[in-house]
């Protein structure tokens, strides 16, 4: 089951404490936290559109965490920020997109 980043705090922890990376449609944060899961964190500005387009770009990203979870490594708290560029790509995009920033963080094994 698919564990989230919710709270403002848990957010700021990771933006302050954490190591990021990014690319032409993402920006990802990971800070290792001392759960035996992985949690995901998604943030998507009102710059890159409308409610929309924010919604199916969080959906894209879930799904991506979600198909490939079992080949990250445990106990990372993941952020991952939508830029403008991300607005209207597909699901290979994104997906593409968010391996190589968990593969740039060393988190994810091919």
């Amino acid at each position: 089951m698919l564990e989230s980043i919710k709270k403002n705090d848990e957010f700021k922890t990771v933006y302050e404490c954490g190591k990021s990376y990014a690319n032409k449609y993402l920006v990802m944060y990971v800070y290792k936290n001392d759960k035996s899961k992985n949690r995901l964190g998604i943030s998507v500005s009102k710059k890159v559109g409308n409610s929309v387009v924010r919604h199916r770009i969080a959906r894209l990203l879930r799904e991506s965490f979600r198909l490939n979870d079992e080949k990250f490594h445990s106990g990372w708290d993941i952020v991952v920020i939508a830029r403008v560029g991300a607005k209207g790509k597909n699901y290979s995009d994104i997906e593409s997109a968010y391996l190589h920033l968990a593969g740039l963080h060393g988190i994810y094994e091919k």
